[in-house]
């Protein structure tokens, strides 16, 4: 985890706020846990866009999202990117766990979806909680629930086509989409040119109206059909 700019020490106010959001965290010792809070932690606020992580490089840091979205993924020497996953709030990044638990260096890198407010647990800090069994159990659980999304993500990226992949991106975001072609792109680990030419072939089968970052769905059942693996 990069450093910010905007850095505040936490709040008993920051303190509550996290514990709202993440009972596992509210559930330590009270010592432990305000301790850590108090003396191991960075509260911080970053605008959409930037970057959190590097793949790479050595973790930095415990991220826990307490507004806005993270974005995850992994990318190449040649500038293209497969998204992993997503950290909203409430939720903890897989990537920092792992790298932390394995003193490895982080596998993919994470960038702020949109304007988000975090606090970063330090090393030491992170040591200091998984040391309790009930918290260092949580954070197994949540390796097992995310490796099983990893599983699905590779068996889409090996078996689907990629119109199935866009078609169910497309899918549970409300009948106006405000994205890119390139975000869409990124998503789906391809470039740009690609997606723009399958979703000018969904505008021409009536399925979709496209717009200047914008995506209107007229035909949600027909994507489904298509996200399914049926012939479109």
């Amino acid at each position: 985890m990069n450093s910010a700019p905007d850095a505040n020490a936490a709040t008993p106010e920051f303190i509550r706020h996290t514990d709202a959001l993440y009972p596992a965290i509210a559930a330590l010792p009270a010592p432990l846990r305000v301790g850590v809070l108090t003396s191991q932690a960075t509260h911080l606020h970053v605008p959409a866009g930037a970057r959190l992580f590097e793949q790479g490089a050595p973790c930095q840091g415990f991220p826990l999202v307490l507004n806005g979205e993270v974005r995850v993924a992994r990318g190449t020497a040649g500038g293209r990117s497969l998204e992993l996953y997503r950290v909203t709030q409430g939720e903890m990044c897989v990537a920092s766990t792992s790298s932390l638990f394995g003193q490895s260096l982080l596998v993919a890198h994470g960038v702020a979806a949109q304007d988000t407010e975090l606090v970063v647990i330090s090393p030491v800090g992170f040591e200091h909680w998984v040391a309790d069994p009930d918290f260092r159990r949580h954070v197994f659980g949540i390796f097992a629930d995310r490796l099983a999304d990893l599983m699905a993500l590779a068996e889409a990226v090996a078996f689907q086509r990629l119109d199935q992949r866009l078609a169910g991106c497309l899918l549970g975001r409300g009948a106006v989409i405000a994205t890119t072609h390139q975000s869409l792109a990124d998503e789906l680990g391809t470039v740009r040119e690609i997606v723009t030419r399958l979703l000018k072939r969904f505008e021409r089968a009536g399925w979709l109206r496209l717009g200047r970052e914008r995506i209107e769905l007229l035909d949600a059942a027909a994507l489904r059909q298509v996200a399914a693996g049926h012939e479109s």
